[in-house]
C-alpha cells in the first residue's frame, strides 16, 4: 500500500527537523573544541618583560596572560629563530628535522615532519599564520603546505622595513599596511572575527624586537630620554631602549587580541601561549643570566612562557619543572584530547600533568640546546656548558663558579649523555647529506619565490650584505656574470615570470636571458627606475643587516619547465650601460 501524501509530508518535515538537529549538535561540537592562539616573539628576551621584573618597561597586557594563566619558569628554546620554530611545530630536536641554519635553505623543516597544523587542520580546524615564519619558502615547506591555510607575512629570518613592507599572502606578493607587529596582529583579528564560530589555530610569530630597530614615535618617545636602570655590562643603551618600545609595542598588540577575544566571548574557549624564540638580541638586562641571542647559556635560551585557558588552567600558577619548546606539540595534543601517529619519536613531553596537578611524580629530564656546533644540557638542577664545565643553577643561577672538579661523577653522566644526544643527531643529519635544491612549482601552488636569498653571484655580482635574508644582488656588469638558483621543478608546465628590480635610467636596455634547462625567455630592462636605499630613516640605531628599496616588477612572459632538477640562471647578453639591474625576487605563477 502506498503511503498518502499527508504521510509523506510528514516524514519529510521529520526528516528535515532530525537533519537540522543533527546539523545544529554538530556545530556545538566543533564549537566546543577550544581554539588555539599561539604569540611567538623574534629576539625578545627572558628579560624583557615587567612580569620577570625588569625595571625600564612596563608590559601589563602580556604579564596578565601570567597572572590569569599559568607561567614556566625554566622555559628552554634555541639560542635563534629558525631552529626553536621547527621544535615548536614538531615536538622534536630542530636537528632531526633538518634545520641546520637560518638562511641558504638550511632553515627548511624537512618534509617528512609532521607539524601541530596538520594534525589540528585534520581535526577540523581553520588555521592561519601571520607573521615570521623561516622554515621555508617555496612549497611544500611554505605554511599553506605545513597546516596553515591562511597565511601573510613573510618566509625570510629578518625583514629589512618594518613600515607598509613588501610581503606575501598565500604566496602572491602584497604590500603591507603600516608598522608591520601592527599589521600582522590586525589580520590575524579579522581571522578571528571571520572564523570565530568554528575552532581556529591562529599563530601570530610577530617580527619584533628583531633588528632593523624600528618602531614609531608613539612607543620610543618615552623611552628616548629616559634613564634607564640596571645597566649591564656591553650594553648599548640606544639599543636597548629601541628594544624595549618595541616590546612595549607588542604589549599594545597582544592587549589588542585579548580584548577581541573578550568582546567576542571566546575567553574561556581559547587556548592563549606566549613565548620568544631566543635570548635578546643585545646585552640588556636579562635577569643576570649569562650569554645572549646565540649563545647556548642560561641567557641566550631561557624564555618566558605563559598559557591562559580561563576557567579551566589554574591562574597564577607558576611551573618550577624544566620545559622547552620541544613541548608544545605534544601539551596541544593532550589538552584538546587528540590522539596522533607518527613514525617520527616525539622528543617533548606533554605538560598537562604539571598544569593541572595531575602526577604528583614527574621525571627527571633532560634538555638540549645546540647551534654552531656547541651543545648545551640542562637538568632540573644544573647546566653543563658547550665547554664541559658544569654549574649548580639553583645556587649559581648566573654560571660563575664552574664544580665540575668537585661533582666528576655527575660531570662524566651529563658529559655522556650530551655526547650521546650529538651522535643521534649526526645519525639523523647523515639521512640528508645531499644538498636540497629549491622547489619550483610544487602540484598545489600557484605560486614559487625564488629571493635573492636562495641565490648564487657569480662573476662580480655582489650581495647587499653579508646577511642573505633580507639582501638583494647588485654590481651586475659583465656578460660573464650570472645569478643562479640550484631548483627542482615539481610539476612541469607554463609559467609566467615576473622580476623585482632597479636600474638607473642612464642603463636602461640590457638585455639578459633566464634559463633552465632547455628552455629559456630573454628579457629587456626598458623602464628606468632607481629609488634610493631605504630604512635609515626609520632606524633608532645603525642596522647590521642590508638597506631595501623599493623594487618594480618586470612581466617578462610565459616559459616551459620540464619536471626535475636543473640550474636555474641569470645571464646578460648585452649591456650598453654600466651595469644590467639590482635583482631581489623572481616569482613564477603557474598558468596551466
Amino acid at each position: 500500500m502506498g503511503l498518502s501524501v499527508n504521510s509523506v509530508g510528514k516524514i519529510f518535515v521529520f526528516f528535515c527537523c532530525m537533519c537540522a538537529f543533527y546539523a545544529c549538535k554538530l556545530e556545538e561540537n566543533e564549537k566546543a573544541k577550544p581554539n588555539v592562539l599561539i604569540i611567538l616573539t623574534d629576539d625578545q628576551g627572558w628579560g624583557d618583560l615587567s612580569f620577570t621584573g625588569n625595571p625600564n618597561l612596563k608590559t601589563p597586557h602580556i604579564d596578565r596572560l601570567g597572572v590569569e594563566g599559568i607561567s614556566i619558569d625554566r622555559f628552554y628554546v634555541s639560542p635563534v629563530c629558525s631552529p626553536t620554530r621547527a621544535e615548536m611545530l614538531t615536538g622534536r630536536y630542530h636537528l632531526r628535522g633538518g634545520v641546520t641554519g637560518t638562511s641558504a635553505g638550511q632553515e627548511r623543516l624537512d618534509l617528512d615532519e609532521i607539524t601541530f597544523a596538520e594534525v589540528l587542520q585534520k581535526e577540523g580546524y581553520v588555521t592561519g599564520a601571520f607573521g615570521k615564519w623561516h622554515n621555508g619558502m617555496q612549497h611544500p615547506y611554505h605554511p599553506n603546505a605545513r597546516g596553515f591555510e591562511e597565511f601573510y607575512g613573510f618566509c625570510s629570518g629578518h625583514w629589512g622595513n618594518y613600515f607598509s613592507p613588501p610581503l606575501e599572502h598565500n604566496g602572491k606578493p602584497v604590500q603591507g599596511q603600516g608598522f608591520l607587529p601592527n599589521d600582522l596582529t590586525s589580520k590575524a583579528m579579522a581571522f578571528i572575527e571571520e572564523n570565530k564560530d568554528k575552532p581556529f589555530l591562529v599563530y601570530l610569530p610577530l617580527n619584533t624586537p628583531h633588528s632593523p630597530m624600528q618602531v614609531p614615535d608613539r612607543w620610543y618617545e618615552s623611552f628616548a630620554d629616559k634613564k634607564l636602570d640596571s645597566l649591564v655590562n656591553k650594553e648599548d643603551p640606544a639599543f636597548t631602549k629601541a628594544a624595549l618600545a618595541m616590546c612595549e609595542n607588542i604589549d599594545w598588540n597582544v592587549g589588542r587580541v585579548m580584548d577581541q577575544l573578550k568582546k567576542l566571548k571566546l575567553e574561556e574557549n581559547t587556548i592563549v601561549i606566549y613565548f620568544s624564540d631566543n635570548g635578546p638580541n643585545s646585552f640588556r638586562w636579562n635577569g643576570g643570566m649569562k650569554g645572549r641571542k646565540g649563545s647556548t647559556d642560561e641567557g641566550g635560551v631561557r624564555s618566558p612562557f605563559f598559557m591562559q585557558w580561563k576557567g579551566t588552567i589554574p591562574a597564577g600558577k607558576i611551573i618550577k619543572e624544566i620545559a622547552g619548546a620541544i613541548d608544545l606539540f605534544p601539551t596541544l595534543m593532550d589538552l584538546l584530547g587528540i590522539s596522533y601517529h607518527t613514525d617520527q619519536p616525539i622528543d617533548g613531553k606533554s605538560l598537562k600533568p604539571l598544569i593541572f596537578n595531575e602526577n604528583a611524580s614527574w621525571e627527571e629530564r633532560n634538555l638540549f640546546r645546540h647551534w654552531n656546533s656547541r651543545t648545551s644540557l640542562r637538568s632540573q638542577e644544573f647546566l653543563l656548558d658547550h665547554e664541559g664545565n658544569l654549574f649548580d643553577m639553583v645556587k649559581d643561577p648566573y654560571q660563575l663558579h664552574p664544580i665540575q672538579d668537585s661533582k666528576p661523577e655527575l660531570t662524566a653522566k651529563l658529559s655522556s649523555a650530551k655526547e650521546a644526544w650529538e651522535k643521534e643527531m649526526a645519525d639523523e643529519l647523515e639521512k640528508d647529506l645531499t644538498t636540497r635544491s629549491f622547489t619550483l612549482g610544487a602540484p598545489g601552488a600557484k605560486y614559487t619565490q625564488l629571493p635573492a636569498r636562495d641565490g648564487e653571484a657569480h662573476g662580480q655580482v655582489q650581495r647587499s650584505n653579508r646577511f642573505p635574508n633580507d639582501s638583494f644582488f647588485e654590481n651586475w656588469r659583465s656578460l660573464e656574470d650570472s645569478i643562479i638558483w640550484e631548483v627542482e621543478v615539481l610539476e612541469a608546465g607554463k609559467y609566467e615570470v615576473e622580476l623585482y628590480y632597479t636600474c638607473p635610467s642612464d642603463d636602461v636596455g640590457s638585455t639578459f636571458r633566464l634559463q633552465l634547462g632547455a628552455n629559456y625567455i630573454d628579457g629587456k630592462v626598458e623602464v628606468g627606475h632607481d629609488p634610493p636605499l631605504m630604512g635609515m630613516e626609520n632606524d633608532r640605531v645603525e642596522r647590521m643587516e642590508s638597506y631595501v628599496k623599493d623594487f618594480k616588477d618586470m612581466q617578462l612572459g610565459e616559459i616551459d619547465l620540464e619536471k626535475g632538477e636543473a640550474t636555474l640562471s641569470l645571464t646578460a647578453l648585452n649591456i650598453p650601460g654600466s651595469q644590467v639591474m639590482d635583482l631581489r625576487l623572481i616569482v613564477f605563477t603557474k598558468t596551466n
